[in-house]
């Protein structure tokens, strides 16, 4: 009878499913937890996840809005400059045409001259009362003496015969309708108080509430208010002079009416007109 040998205790052999072969038994890691992926890896490469188990791709939201303070801002800048520019162009284009065409290109402006009416253009001097084209004068014969234009006001109509002889002096004569409202009056007279080659007075029958002369050339308006009384002041006042350098000093100062033969001889820069 045999002697029976050691008993074989068996080792535990880890047999690989894919090559059946054995391998020892791998390490515990967290290899096999969802997520531990090598960084790097991505789905579906050899060995894999092959796709399954995938995380959706969190969209990126990009804004589509615009800041458009910053471009009001800069728009609007760059309006007011070209305003400027421009004004600054039509201002230089306007002061370099002659004070005739700008004084003509006025709305509302009545250009005697231009008509070549011997009444409007007749620079003699006549005594008494004469009669004109307009209503008030802008131009004919007057009398010799002038009436005083350095800002004066008068509350009484005065003599066309000397007012005409001031618009041969370069003076702008504000008249008004006889009655019209205190506040239009005044804003008339803040016009021409102080002024030199500026007079203000009322004239009987007159057909618009405002009217504003100087020789050849005439505004009326409805409103004393009206802007085209500045502009047609500032572009004719002095410039409208047939006679450059004439005073509107020392002329009449009275609104008394003239009458035949009472009437006496004025000097202009010391020659008798």
């Amino acid at each position: 009878m045999s002697t029976p040998g050691p008993e074989r205790v068996p080792s535990t052999v880890k047999v690989d499913k894919t090559t059946g072969q054995g391998k020892p038994p791998a390490a515990k890691s967290g290899s096999g937890k969802p997520g531990s992926a090598k960084p790097g890896s991505r789905p579906g490469a050899k060995g894999g996840n092959k796709g399954k188990g995938r995380r959706p791709v969190t969209p990126v939201k990009v804004s589509g809005g615009r800041n458009w303070g910053p471009i009001a801002v800069a728009g609007a800048v760059i309006l007011v400059a070209a305003g400027i520019i421009g004004y600054g162009v039509y201002a230089s284009v306007q002061g370099s045409q002659p004070w005739e065409d700008r004084a003509a290109a006025i709305e509302g402006v009545v250009d005697y001259r231009s008509q070549n009416n011997a009444q409007i253009n007749d620079q003699t001097h006549k005594d008494g009362t004469l009669t004109y084209v307009t209503n008030p004068p802008v131009g004919g014969a007057h009398n010799a003496t002038w009436q005083n234009c350095m800002g004066d006001i008068y509350t009484e109509p005065i003599a066309n015969e000397h007012a005409v002889h001031s618009l041969e002096h370069g003076a702008v004569w504000v008249t008004y309708k006889q009655g019209l409202a205190d506040d239009q009056v005044a804003k008339l007279r803040e016009r021409v108080e102080g002024k030199d080659y500026m007079l203000l007075s009322p004239i009987a029958n007159l057909d618009k509430n405002v009217s504003v002369q100087v020789w050849g050339y005439q505004l009326k308006v409805d409103d004393a208010a009206d802007t085209r009384i500045d502009d047609f002041i500032k572009t004719t006042r002095v410039k409208a002079s047939l006679e450059p350098g004439a005073a509107c000093s020392g002329g009449n100062t009275t609104s008394d009416p003239v009458t035949a033969g009472s009437n006496g001889t004025s000097m202009d820069n010391g020659t008798q007109q």
